[in-house]
């Protein structure tokens, strides 16, 4: 699946959420999706954990 497809399905889906659930519900499936992205990141090994809590400073060396 493109990563097009993916921004899609993610944009109609927040779309859904802020249209039912109003802009709280908005904001929650932006939070729990932004979650689930980093998590899937963590498990497929493409980041790692220090990455999120170094300066940009300390990702030069």
């Amino acid at each position: 699946m493109s990563m097009a497809v993916v921004g899609m399905i993610a944009g109609m889906a927040l779309g859904f959420a802020g249209y039912f659930g109003g802009f709280g519900a908005f904001l929650l499936v932006a939070a729990l999706g932004a979650v689930g992205f980093v998590a899937g990141r963590l498990l497929e090994g493409d980041m790692d954990l220090g990455d999120l809590f170094r300066g940009r400073d300390d990702r030069r060396r």
